[in-house]
């Protein structure tokens, strides 16, 4: 039920967050131009309800049909929401981000939907005017179905929740939020609760007064602070007491809230702390009328001062000193009786707890194949079949051949898995399409493709029982792959010493290279950045793969794979890629480049060498054909 709660939650906040940048803009013109702002002005401050009204709406709406239906998705979800708008624009004119939040998502399932029927059965000539007319249509059917229905309805809705709020506040009994909203914090449904429910109301309600109250709730740094310098004070394990300083900094002025929980979870009584620092605080603000006038996105100190109203900062301040005075005054006495508790082993704790609410839960152990025996082929499998899974297979056919040499282990698509495979391996995210592909197959789900306890499971398994009429000569591979074409890297192919990017930066990088050396063109780099979004290319120490979607594999022009190395590493997930290999392939003329390269790796001395050397006919050394 969490884990479906988290999901529902993140998809919600993933349809506000790439806008946040919108809910600042707006939340400083309120802040600034309205009536009680820093600098009234009345022709500045008409701007404020058209983006409350329209802008910010559409813009939800267009990304919630985009995650769903893609860019069509994205059209018909930006005219499906102004059904909403127009529905309640004459009454009530309440901000439709809850109608939003509702119609991206039906508008892009719909037109997806409509794309799968048509799918084979377009008329030739005809592709234009379907694609055109199907979005206008469907998405004047929907925005009218949003204007008598979807519209009022959410309207209903977030007058009932306002009213709610405004009761609990009249009542003084909006402090016990808290005790669900510190401990969902921790379970790292932050951002569905803040964005998803207070977000709306809190627009509500500057519509109305100027300010809300609901954006203070969960972007309070003072709870999580107090947690914070309790450790810093009182902790007895060194390791702990001497990383709460730099949590405080990256906590309290970067508002990554996320960086405490560990702390918690470390030692779960001390969520009383910040519930009661919470609570505290948020009495405090009610009895003050206080409110933000926007988002304080991220939950920094600097944020949550700048979205206050001009005659609201020292409350707003005061907020925030209480809660972390109380939480620490709590959290102090708890910390100092826990004993020298490890916080690497909390944050183990909650990097498995964070991928819960992501929905890609590390994977527990699989059952070990019952007879190893009888296994013949293993297949590694991942979305397009080309580059994780590759790897994945020559690593553990390497591993494995001298004990089985009769074992096939090779790699396909997921959706492609051979009928006669008795073992698949691949990722937990798609461990469902590998079920659906290949019912008969013992499944092997895993974290990555090259170190993942699971295949040391795996290993174990098959090499405790060995065939009677095993074979000397290993099956592994068709005899015709010693026929096929080689895909070859060069100096121009590898780049030494870049500087950290993000992961974004770094899948563009290397598909700019690929287009330099003509193995693909321009498109293929949004399908690499597709492809990463469906399950990362992320395959363990420190390598990551990006290649194209399995849709994209037909365009390329010829194979090749390029090297880009980054020494300080780039995020991938929870995880640093120091090697970003970019891969695209036909056919299969790529393998026996990655096949080099897996070997390479197999030496922790060389793998090292390769993610600091500036010498690049070292790499190159290390990578060649070797006939």
């Amino acid at each position: 039920m969490k884990n479906a709660i988290a999901r529902f939650g993140k998809f919600l906040s993933a349809m506000v967050m790439p806008n946040i940048g919108a809910f600042i803009a707006w939340g400083f013109i309120t802040a600034l131009f309205i009536d009680t702002g820093w600098i009234p002005n009345a022709d500045l401050a008409s701007i404020q309800p058209f983006m409350l009204t329209f802008l910010l709406p559409v813009l939800i709406a267009a990304q919630g049909g985009k995650m769903v239906g893609g860019d069509r998705g994205r059209v018909m979800g930006a005219i499906a929401v102004m059904g909403c708008i127009a529905g309640v624009n004459g009454t009530e004119g309440q901000p439709m981000l809850m109608g939003a939040m509702i119609m991206g998502p039906l508008a892009g399932w719909v037109i997806k939907k409509f794309d799968q029927a048509m799918e084979g059965r377009m008329p030739a000539g005809f592709e234009m005017l379907i694609n055109n007319f199907s979005v206008g249509i469907f998405g004047m059917v929907l925005a009218i179905i949003g204007y008598y229905a979807i519209g009022p309805i959410m309207s209903a809705i977030l007058s009932v929740l306002s009213a709610g709020v405004a009761f609990l506040v009249n009542h003084s009994l909006l402090p016990l939020v808290s005790v669900f909203l510190e401990p969902a914090k921790v379970l790292f449904l932050n951002n569905a609760i803040n964005h998803g429910v207070f977000t709306p109301i809190g627009a509500e309600q500057v519509a109305e007064a100027g300010k809300s109250i609901m954006y203070m709730l969960e972007t309070n740094p003072g709870p999580g602070l107090g947690v914070l310098l309790a450790y810093m004070f009182f902790s007895k394990d060194r390791t702990t007491r001497g990383s709460a300083p730099g949590a405080i900094i990256i906590h309290f002025f970067g508002g990554i809230h996320e960086i405490y929980f560990p702390y918690i979870l470390m030692n779960p009584v001390v969520i009383i702390a910040p519930i009661v620092g919470n609570a505290c605080a948020i009495l405090f603000f009610s009895i003050m009328n206080a409110g933000l006038n926007g988002p304080a996105a991220p939950g920094s100190i600097i944020a949550f001062i700048m979205m206050s109203p001009r005659d609201s900062i020292i409350v707003s301040i005061i907020g925030v000193v209480i809660a972390a005075a109380v939480s620490f005054v709590i959290a102090s006495p708890i910390v100092k009786m826990a004993g020298a508790k490890n916080l690497e082993d909390a944050q183990g704790k909650m990097q498995q707890m964070k991928a819960e609410a992501k929905g890609t839960a590390v994977p527990a152990a699989s059952a070990p194949v019952a007879d190893g025996g009888a296994v013949k082929k293993v297949i590694f499998a991942c979305d397009a079949g080309m580059g994780s899974s590759a790897m994945g297979a020559t690593k553990f056919r390497n591993r494995i051949k001298a004990e089985r040499p009769d074992l096939i282990v090779t790699n396909t698509s997921v959706d492609n898995i051979p009928a006669d495979a008795d073992v698949v391996v691949c990722q937990q995210v798609l461990a469902d399409r590998a079920r659906a592909s290949a019912p008969q197959a013992h499944l092997v789900a895993i974290g990555n493709f090259l170190a993942d306890p699971g295949l040391d499971e795996l290993y174990h398994s098959l090499t405790a029982q060995k065939p009677a009429d095993a074979p000397q000569a290993a099956a592994a591979e068709p005899a015709a792959a010693a026929e096929k074409k080689r895909t070859t890297i060069n100096a121009d192919c590898i780049k030494l010493g870049l500087q950290p990017v993000s992961k974004e930066e770094a899948i563009r990088a290397a598909g700019r290279l690929l287009v330099e050396q003509g193995c693909v063109d321009e498109s293929y780099i949004d399908a690499m950045l597709e492809r990463e979004k469906l399950v990362t290319t992320y395959m363990g120490m420190g390598i990551a793969i990006p290649h194209g979607t399995t849709e994209q594999k037909a365009r390329v022009k010829k194979s090749g794979i390029v090297m880009l190395q980054y020494p300080e590493g780039v995020d991938f997930g929870e995880e640093k890629a120091q090697l970003v290999f970019g891969i695209a392939g036909v056919g299969d003329e790529h393998l026996d480049l990655l096949s080099n390269i897996c070997t390479a790796l197999e030496d922790e001395e060389v793998l090292n060498n390769l993610k600091t050397t500036k010498d690049v006919s070292y790499v190159l050394k290390c990578l060649e054909f070797h006939d």
